[in-house]
């Protein structure tokens, strides 16, 4: 059996090696001649995969080890009878933790405090039903919009006029471009220049849900709003001119914590073998390699006393690494700035969610930072030892 992974989708080897031959190959250009003796292919986000990369190949399984499926031609699987597998949820915590440090930059950036703003949350599925709870034990009110859930009797949601009113709107939608819940252009001039004054926006989803010409040309009018984008139209083209209007921009790795890879591609490997009716021999903690696990002790010699949850939480993960990154990046010659933008993906250091990190000195850091700081620390999930 011969397997097509994408070359950057992590412990591959490990976990597909007992089912079949493993051939690692880029994602952002795979040609079907490249899978056309394949038995399983497995993707990223990158590549579209429909009856242009398939018709007349040996596949007969896809496996996407990520949440989003818009790059994939489920249809045209179906019709072929080809099993498709997805993994959603696998690097949700990734992006809630992506929007924290987000929040928590702009905080110090513009100036503001997070508890009692409001939020709106559009879209309340893996991601943003995570992101609702994490907000709601950080003190913002959040405002949750999802409209098809609204339309099936799900409770507690408001509608998208009441959800662009608050204080931080944060996108949490698939890509859809037809029907009647069509995301494509979602946030879209009207929307934008109806934003409140100093209002936020956080983009985590895809590209294409915010109009980036209409949110530069926005950005033009109105100095008040915070933009974060990590995800852009015309990937990995990047718009310089929005790039440089928006207070943090990312190269599309909101997502990319060491954990959240591995849980998607343990999800695929799972999946793959329900397709080949083989038993699961590996579980996800099997894929974590130990040395990369990171304990901090705040109270070492060599460790400064931070006065606030941020400052602590960059020293795990620092979104500023990530937007120092992608800028320096866009200054490359055009022609080259496409291929860097898929280099600090490709590259991406090994980032670790909040839950996994072990943090010495729990009675320090309550007597040494403010409790609203300290109770940040206890609400974002890391694990306090004495």
């Amino acid at each position: 059996m011969k397997i097509v992974v994408d070359e950057n989708i992590p412990m591959a080897e490990l976990c597909f090696g007992s089912l079949g031959e493993v051939v690692k190959l880029p994602g952002r250009n795979l040609e079907p001649e490249q899978v056309k003796d394949a038995d399983a292919l497995i993707v990223r986000s990158i590549t579209p995969v429909s009856e242009s990369l398939l018709a007349g190949s040996a596949v007969r399984f896809v496996g996407t080890a990520t949440i989003g499926v818009d790059h994939v031609d489920q249809s045209y699987l179906a019709r072929q009878q080809i099993g498709f597998a997805s993994a959603p949820g696998c690097n949700a915590r990734s992006v809630v933790e992506y929007v924290i440090s987000a929040l928590l930059e702009l905080e110090v950036i513009r100036d503001f405090q997070l508890e009692g703003k409001s939020i709106g949350i559009i879209g309340v599925g893996n991601v943003g039903s995570r992101l609702q709870a994490q907000c709601e034990a950080l003190g913002l009110r959040v405002l949750a919009c999802d409209p098809p859930r609204q339309a099936q009797g799900a409770a507690g949601l408001v509608s998208p006029d009441e959800a662009w009113q608050a204080d931080i709107v944060t996108l949490h939608v698939p890509y859809t471009l037809e029907g009647k819940y069509s995301t494509h252009h979602l946030a879209d001039i009207h929307r934008l220049r109806s934003m409140v004054p100093n209002g936020v926006l956080i983009n985590t989803a895809r590209g294409p849900v915010v109009d980036n010409m209409a949110l530069s040309k926005v950005l033009d009018e109105r100095y008040d709003l915070s933009v974060v984008l990590d995800v852009w139209e015309g990937e990995p083209f990047v718009n310089i001119e929005l790039a440089s209007q928006v207070d943090i921009a990312t190269p599309h790795i909101a997502g990319y914590s060491y954990d959240g890879k591995v849980r998607g591609t343990w999800m695929i490997y799972q999946a793959l073998c329900r397709h080949l009716d083989q038993a699961v021999s590996l579980q996800e903690t099997d894929l974590i390699d130990a040395q990369l696990d990171l304990l901090l002790d705040v109270q070492s010699e060599q460790a400064q006393t931070p006065s606030t949850a941020r400052e602590l939480l960059t020293r795990i993960y620092d979104i500023r690494e990530d937007d120092i990154g992608l800028r320096t990046s866009l200054r490359l010659p055009r022609e080259k700035r496409a291929l860097g933008f898929d280099a600090l993906r490709k590259s991406y250091r090994v980032r670790r969610e909040f839950g996994t990190v072990r943090l010495r000195g729990e009675a320090f850091l309550q007597s040494a930072l403010p409790a609203v700081e300290f109770n940040r620390l206890r609400a974002l999930g890391l694990q306090l030892e004495p």
